[in-house]
Parts: C-alpha cells; structure tokens; sequence
C-alpha cells in the first residue's frame, strides 16, 4: 500500500527536475550573442590620379585631366605621364631663368586642363588648352587635341580620320566662314579672314587641332570642334576661337574605317568657345 505513493512522489520529483532544466536551458539559450554579421568587404578607393599640382619660388604648375578619361586606362596613363613630365620640364626651365635674371617676385605660370569631347564606340576625343605665363604684357593661350581609339589603343592624326588624298578645300572653306561668322559676332564691321589673306588668314584644317563634338544621335560624333588661338585670325582682344562644323559638312571626306562614328549634327555648331 506505501509504493503507489511513493512512486507518485517520484514521478512529481523527476518531473519538476526536468522542467527545472529546461527551463535553465531557455535561459541559456535566450540569454546566447547573437552571430555576428559578415564584415561588409571595403571597397578599395579610387586612387587613379585626375590632377597633378605643384607651386615652387620659380613656377606654379597645374594639370586637370576630366574624370571621363579614367574609363580608357592606356591614354589616362600616358597623357598623365607625359604632361607631368611636361610641366617639370618647365619648373626647370623657369628656375633656371629667374635665377639667371637674379630672380624675380613673381613666378612663371602654366597649366595644362584637358575637356571632354564627344565619344563614340570607337572613338574617345579631348580639348587640351595651355595657359602660359613667363612675364610680359598677357599670358600666352594654345590648344592642342587628342583623338583616341579605343579598340586600337592608339592615338589618331588628321591623317588618320579623313582620307588619304581627299581634296580639303571644302572643308577648309567652310571652316573659314564659320570663322569669320564668329568674328563679325564678335566685332561688328572686322576685317575678315580669307584663306590667302595679307592681314588675317584662316588656318588650314589639316594644321588646327580638332575634337569630336557631340551630336544629337547618342554614341556618334555630330562633327568636329577646331581650335583657333588668340591672333590667329584677330586681334588678342577676341580671343580664341572654337568652331564647331557639322559632320554633313566634310562626311565625303572621313576615311571609311571612322565615317560610321559620324552621325547627326552638332548640339551646337559655329562659335562654341568657352565662356571662361
């Protein structure tokens, strides 16, 4: 008659120490960290280099290549290379002319800035302009550009986008009246600039630096933007001269390797100089 309680008592006892630890085991559990996250991996920073700038007694320097340009590796690092290399020649040269003068208060300027032209799926252009100052009455203001393929990693001439032997004198026509458009805008009642003028004479397209201009049709060049400096067919107080021609002016003329890189027409054409 005893063993029916006391297997009772048992099974009240084994059943609080269970629950006794599972319910310790809850604990445990509620009270265990939570996993860490995964580390997010740090993106490595873009050090590719877009300027370059140094300032001694002797000269101020100064390079400005656009962002765009670091999407092409191969002319990022040789433009960069060689216009750093450019304006260190040029530290070396204003040092050693100031101190041959027995120096001097102020010294020598220049900068190189390089603007983005229209790029294409071949093609990928830029305006360079240099700003140099080494004394006298004004600085001294030069253009230069770069036109680039992309699938050849290879720099490109005039020679190289229009064809071999094609009569230029269309071309060199039309860039002349542009020109002079521009001028009468500029200083009413001028004295034009003709192809084979004593006072002031259009450059000839084969020897003005040009880039691609941007076009109404995305992924193609709507023309092409040439460079005229200060003299060139005005006085200094004109200032430079940047004439966009629209592609259909010269399209006979375009090496057919580069003619499907042309289409529509500038977004703007004439006069397109740069306010600054």
């Amino acid at each position: 008659m005893t063993s029916a309680p006391r297997i009772l008592l048992l099974s009240v006892a084994v059943a609080a120490t269970l629950s006794a630890s599972l319910a310790a085991c809850q604990r445990r559990e509620d009270k265990a960290p939570a996993p860490k996250a995964a580390p997010t991996p740090a993106v490595a920073a873009d050090t590719t280099p877009v300027g370059y700038e140094s300032k001694t007694p002797y000269a101020d320097v100064k390079l400005t290549l656009p962002q765009t340009v670091k999407a092409t590796p191969v002319l990022h690092a040789a433009l960069y290379a060689d216009m750093v290399r450019d304006l260190k020649q040029f530290e070396e040269g204003a040092q050693a002319d100031l101190t041959e003068a027995g120096g001097g208060s102020t010294p020598y300027e220049k900068s190189i800035a390089f603007a983005p032209g229209a790029e294409t799926a071949k093609l990928v252009s830029l305006a360079r302009t240099d700003f140099e100052f080494t004394g006298g009455a004004h600085p001294n203001t030069s253009f230069a550009s770069v036109i680039w393929d992309k699938t050849a990693n290879k720099r490109l001439g005039f020679a190289d986008l229009f064809r071999p032997g094609a009569d230029l004198a269309v071309l060199d026509k039309a860039l002349c009246a542009a020109a002079n458009a521009a001028k009468q805008a500029r200083s009413p009642g001028a004295e034009a600039a003709t192809l084979d003028g004593k006072m002031w004479t259009c450059p000839k397209a084969v020897s003005t630096p040009f880039f691609l201009t941007p076009g109404s049709t995305p992924g193609k060049a709507g023309g092409v933007t040439f460079l005229m400096g200060p003299y060139q067919i005005g006085p200094y107080s004109d200032g430079p001269y940047w004439i966009a021609l629209p592609q259909s002016a010269f399209r006979a003329l375009l090496n057919p390797a580069y003619a499907d890189q042309f289409d529509g027409a500038p977004v703007k054409a004439g006069d397109v100089t740069p306010k600054n």
